[in-house]
């Protein structure tokens, strides 16, 4: 077994115990992190004459190679290595000798898994970004494509006003604008190098922290040592994010899974995204979808377990913490597959603009708009929003809408009703009428914020 200690004990540590407490299992994604932290610090150390120039270099040599071997496929991970930080250590002795044990001076695998994980999470949240920003574009070409696309908007899943697809997807490229715009502001709060923080007192020894937080990319290095190894606010704080995605495409996928059913028809799933019945020949299920809406559950689990690992912690490290990665990768890779399949299932989606017009009709979304039309002639709202209650139960009992009325009809129920108000509650009418900022008909300004900002 290669590990990182050993020296006070005089047993080897049982196999179970090994094999219950070693992290290379799931931690060896964290490899190229983990080499290039490695590597800033071997350059600082040879820097500050902490070791030689010659060992410095000769480090980052075997550790080029260490990554260069992995990445090829030359290198296998040996599961007798505890953690991804023993296995480069230990490969890179084996490589270059005793220059190779004096790498880990100055520094502790607390420290180091602490950059580590940093470093990938500040990864996965660029990632997570321009994932987003791809979503977003697809977002915006629909909205283009479907501002004269009229349907009903809802509220208690009942209709309510008509409004147009554009102003509808318009929603929800709101809320991922703001999912982005969450994932930027984490990674500035997790912009700080925790590297050189040791154990969790520092070192004795003169490292330079600035200049390996520079060398990492990051705009400074961590102001409390105790606070840098036992830290997860950052990767908390990126779960949350990612759980606040994941229950917007969530919301998204029920929307597009009700739409697509028989009862709707207000959309059809591309073939490519959608999935077939092993006994019933005509079903088309909407699995992506319903997938996504799922697998939502396991990033909050992800968010959750971690937030309950860490509430109990006294300073500073842990070995609870370890149990932040694997629920941490799963989430990262399960939001990261969602969004992309959620983007090509929403770009490749068909829109039955008929039927969405022909529902927004039937369901009595202009019913406000002919209150209103009352309201400028002369009648107060509450009497016409009454008017109008009377007209719509007399459409209910006919079975048809407001604008399949006679004129005639509309007078006996109240004489300020005139042939305008046919034009007055057309959906095209009812939607441009609304015109306020952020409403349906200010839809062209918004696709032109849209425009800038995506």
């Amino acid at each position: 077994m290669a590990v990182l200690w050993g020296g006070r004990f005089t047993k080897e540590t049982d196999d179970k115990v090994f094999n219950f407490n070693e992290s290379l299992s799931f931690d060896k994604r964290l490899y190229a992190v983990d080499i290039n932290g490695s590597k800033c610090h071997a350059k600082m150390l040879g820097k500050q004459g902490i070791i030689t120039k010659e060992e410095s270099e000769s480090i980052i040599e075997g550790l080029d190679s260490i990554l260069k071997d992995i990445e090829n496929g030359t290198l296998a991970f040996d599961n007798k290595c505890e953690d991804i930080h023993s296995f480069v250590e230990d490969n890179l002795t084996k490589r270059i000798g005793d220059a190779g044990k004096k790498l880990h001076t100055g520094r502790s695998r607390n420290d180091q898994v602490a950059l580590d994980m940093r470093i990938y999470t500040k990864n996965e949240v660029l990632l997570l970004k321009e994932l987003l920003t791809s979503l977003l574009k697809v977002l915006l070409e629909k909205m283009k494509e479907n501002t004269d696309t009229y349907m009903p908007a809802f509220t208690h899943l009942q209709k309510a006003q008509p409004t147009n697809l554009a102003h509808y997807i318009g929603a929800y490229t709101e809320m991922f604008l703001r999912d982005r715009d969450r994932l930027s502001d984490i990674a500035k709060r997790m912009d700080y190098s925790p590297l050189g923080a040791g154990a969790l007192c520092g070192t004795t020894y003169p490292l330079d922290r600035d200049y390996t937080a520079d060398l990492l990319g990051f705009s400074d290095a961590t102001y409390n040592s105790m606070d840098s190894v036992s830290d997860r606010d950052y990767l908390i704080e990126t779960l949350s994010a990612c759980s606040i995605i994941m229950m917007h495409l969530s919301r998204f996928c029920e929307e597009l899974i009700i739409w697509n059913s028989n009862e709707y028809r207000f959309v059809e799933m591309d073939d490519a995204f959608s999935t077939g019945s092993s006994i019933m020949p005509q079903k088309k299920n909407p699995d992506i979808a319903e997938l996504v809406r799922g697998k939502t559950g396991r990033v909050y689990g992800a968010l959750v377990s971690l937030l309950t690992t860490m509430k109990g912690l006294p300073l500073a490290y842990n070995k609870d913490m370890q149990e932040d990665k694997e629920v941490a990768f799963d989430a990262f890779d399960t939001v990261k597959d969602c969004i992309t399949l959620f983007t090509g299932m929403i770009d490749t989606i068909t829109f039955n603009k008929d039927i969405m017009a022909k529902s927004a009709m039937k369901g009595f979304t202009n019913a406000t708009d002919a209150a209103d039309y009352l309201v400028r002639k002369g009648i107060p709202f509450r009497d016409a929003h009454g008017i109008i209650g009377t007209l719509v139960l007399k459409c209910i009992e006919k079975d048809c809408s407001i604008e399949d009325l006679s004129i005639e009809e509309l007078k006996d129920i109240c004489d300020s009703f005139d042939v305008d108000i046919y034009e007055a509650i057309s959906l095209k009418t009812c939607v441009e009428k609304r015109c306020t900022k952020g409403a349906p008909g200010d839809i062209l300004n918004a696709i032109k914020r849209y425009e800038e900002i995506i």
